[in-house]
């Protein structure tokens, strides 16, 4: 009896010894499989070195798959479709409402609310509100952009103004003056191939666009504003279309095109090609229309893709990357600037054209949160086109493209 008893707390014993060691082996498994991780761009050089010291700390590798930008959004189409994707992943803010609507992301919600690195708090509400539908959180901010004003000092100086403009009206009467320098000269851009050029003049002079699923684009107020874009171009203070020439040849030498609006990504492309001191050109606020100097927010966010199979490691990497020193990296990396507030303290954030977007981004809101908002945008430039190039009716082409885009909204 007593061999029998012996016998048998053995076996136990053995059997316990087997279960924790295959516990312990399919944790370690669980832990090291490999991520799949979808970043969108040209190259990964600007995070390889972030997720390699991720796996350096956790054990847990990483697959980074950069994916143009270009072909981006539908590689994450047929991702949603097929429900075969990446771990995780990095969403453009005017694509969260597309893929939120096909449920392909992962509510996050119980992580945002526990855990005090992603406390919608740290990051700028207009980061921020671009990952939230109906009360939950299916993303987190990772970097952010907005647009400034880019003008060259020593040409405005010129004739006669040491500052950029500040209003509508002296924006107009600063181009009018650069433009009367020659022939192929112009004073201001009025950017015809980025739908959101006209929609962010559009707020400045008080228009909703979209309110309550109810399309305003042929309001008074949005009109109004693309008749004062227009102006710039009927009356040859802007080119008529794209001229296709580089920043060298626009923003460079004479300046043919010595004052334009675009985001932070212009800042090292000036600096390695335009052949300018750093004393010849600045960046400024908007100027301000009837209402505001409202900019527009964009920029990219991390997002767990709904059908992963390794969600509990991704939310991990989603965590790690939203930290102050890896966004702190990360911008150092691409010039893509942090979306935590906090990071903004860094020395490698002080220079003065960098702290114009700081100012900026508390005078900036995303475009509205739309699944069909790529194609709304599309639709704009087809209508605008006519506009710049043979002077057609506004209210004509925005009645008849806001009638389009309601149809579209309420499919």
């Amino acid at each position: 009896m007593k061999k029998l008893k012996r016998t048998v707390l053995l076996v136990g014993s053995l059997l316990a010894l087997f279960l924790f060691l295959t516990g312990c082996g399919s944790n370690k498994a669980a832990a090291n499989k490999t991520l799949t991780f979808w970043y969108a761009g040209d190259g990964d050089t600007a995070v390889k070195p972030i997720i390699n010291k991720f796996t350096k700390e956790t054990g847990i590798s990483v697959k980074i798959q950069s994916i143009p930008w270009s072909q981006y959004n539908d590689k994450l189409l047929t991702a949603a479709s097929s429900k075969n994707g990446p771990d995780i992943m990095l969403m453009g803010t005017t694509q969260m409402a597309n893929f939120v609507s096909s449920k392909s992301l992962l509510d996050i919600s119980k992580y945002v609310k526990n855990d005090k690195t992603l406390n919608p708090n740290n990051y700028f509400s207009s980061s921020e509100k671009t990952t939230k539908f109906g009360g939950k959180y299916y993303a987190v901010p990772w970097y952010v952009e907005t647009r400034v004003l880019y003008y060259r000092k020593d040409i405005l100086q010129s004739v006669g103004y040491d500052h950029a403009p500040r209003t509508w009206s002296e924006l107009y009467e600063v181009a009018a003056k650069l433009a009367k320098r020659g022939k192929n000269m112009y004073g201001f851009n009025v950017d015809s191939s980025e739908p959101t050029f006209g929609f962010m003049f559009a707020r400045q002079n008080g228009a909703q666009l979209v309110t309550n699923g109810k399309t305003q684009f042929n309001s008074s107020e949005m009109v109004g504003s693309l008749k004062y874009l227009n102006s710039f171009i009927q009356n040859g203070l802007s080119p008529k279309q794209d001229q296709k020439l580089t920043i060298a040849q626009s923003f460079g030498g004479k300046a043919p095109i010595p004052m334009f609006i675009s985001g932070p990504w212009m800042l090292p492309t000036i600096e390695k090609e335009a052949g300018l001191k750093n004393s010849q050109w600045a960046v400024a606020e908007l100027p301000k229309g009837k209402t505001s100097n409202l900019s527009v927010t964009g920029g990219g966010n991390l997002a767990v893709f709904q059908y992963s199979k390794n969600k509990a490691n991704a939310v991990k990497l989603l965590k790690y990357l939203s930290k102050r020193e890896n966004q702190i990296t990360y911008y150092k990396n691409s010039n893509s600037m942090p979306t935590l507030k906090s990071a903004w303290t860094d020395s490698a954030l002080k220079n003065e054209k960098i702290q114009v977007f700081r100012r900026q981004l508390n005078n900036s809101e995303s475009m509205p949160l739309l699944k069909q908002w790529e194609e709304i945008g599309q639709n704009y430039l087809k209508a605008w086109e006519p506009v710049a190039l043979e002077n057609s009716d506004i209210q004509k082409a925005m009645n008849k493209f806001n009638k389009q885009t309601q149809q579209l909204i309420d499919k």
